[in-house]
């Protein structure tokens, strides 16, 4: 008797999707340090789907502002009211950034490495090149899809003296089940919070990832009440407490005392980044024991 081959699994669609995320990021040739030594910048990415009539989307309107977009309000501006009238979906993404430009800039204490410099500036590039290719992609397969960073849409608002964006990455990680928010404003996931995220809206239906924490802050040390920190102790600019963190003082430390790195740097955007290195969340949700920086 001839034995018969095993029929392939059929792939879900969003099986698909996170594979083709995954092999663009590690594939592509534009996810290099190209003008330093050519390594990767970010790492294998974390992928995960949210849906797009999820109330919290909504509640970000009361929780960051009014202005704040909901991926309903996407889809109808490029689409028109049908595209909102359907079920729609938000692939949201994480870029770990490589550990050897986490290692460079955990040496640093009042100025970012060069390395993490050009991961903010070349390393956003990239992400837009993800955006567009995820977008071309949905697009291929029949979809309707747009990157809301790209949109027409998107602007930065003075919200509180503070320059916020009306679509965040990171509250669309959050409603996708991706991480959990931390003392300096960061966005701590499963490979820590040195990362840069995206995110597409689409009408392709996608199982919404759950999000297995119990509250918008459970992955941060000092929320969890363990005495940490360190974010605050690794801050130059002294705009990190136990307060929060203070945007105001943080943008104007980053425009204006590290304005000179630019032409050092050859960048247009410097960043800083001080406060996601050395730290116990560097690349993990960090344990509740010690406080050593993770690996």
């Amino acid at each position: 008797m001839v034995q018969q081959p095993d029929l392939l699994v059929q792939e879900t669609p969003a099986q698909r999707l996170e594979q083709a995320i995954v092999e663009f990021v590690r594939s592509s040739p534009e996810n290099c340090l190209a003008k330093i030594d050519g390594s990767p910048i970010f790492e294998e990415p974390l992928v995960a789907f949210a849906d797009g009539h999820d109330p919290l989307f909504l509640q970000y309107k009361t929780i960051i502002g009014d202005f704040h977009l909901t991926p309903r309000e996407v889809m109808e501006h490029h689409f028109g009211p049908e595209a909102a009238q359907v079920g729609i979906s938000v692939v949201s993404w994480v870029l770990p950034i490589a550990r050897k430009t986490r290692m460079s800039n955990r040496r640093m204490s009042h100025r970012p490495s060069q390395r993490w410099s050009h991961t903010r500036w070349y390393g956003e590039h990239f992400n837009d090149q993800l955006r567009q290719h995820v977008v071309a992609l949905l697009t291929n397969w029949g979809y309707r899809a747009v990157a809301p960073a790209l949109s027409s849409l998107f602007h930065i608002v003075e919200h509180f003296g503070a320059r916020i964006s009306n679509w965040s990455e990171r509250h669309v990680a959050y409603a996708a089940g991706l991480g959990t928010f931390s003392l300096n404003d960061g966005f701590i996931t499963p490979k820590g919070i040195a990362m840069r995220c995206g995110s597409v809206v689409t009408d392709l239906s996608l199982p919404a990832s759950p999000r297995n924490y119990s509250s918008h802050t459970a992955n941060c040390r000092f929320y969890r009440g363990i005495s940490c920190q360190v974010c605050a102790e690794r801050c130059p600019a002294g705009a990190i407490t136990a307060q929060g963190h203070d945007k105001t003082l943080c943008n104007r430390y980053m425009r204006e005392t590290l304005r000179h790195l630019r032409g050092e740097y050859g960048v247009d955007i410097v960043g800083c980044g001080l406060c996601q290195t050395k730290v116990p969340c560097e690349s993990r949700i960090p344990s509740a024991r010690g406080s050593q920086a993770s690996a």
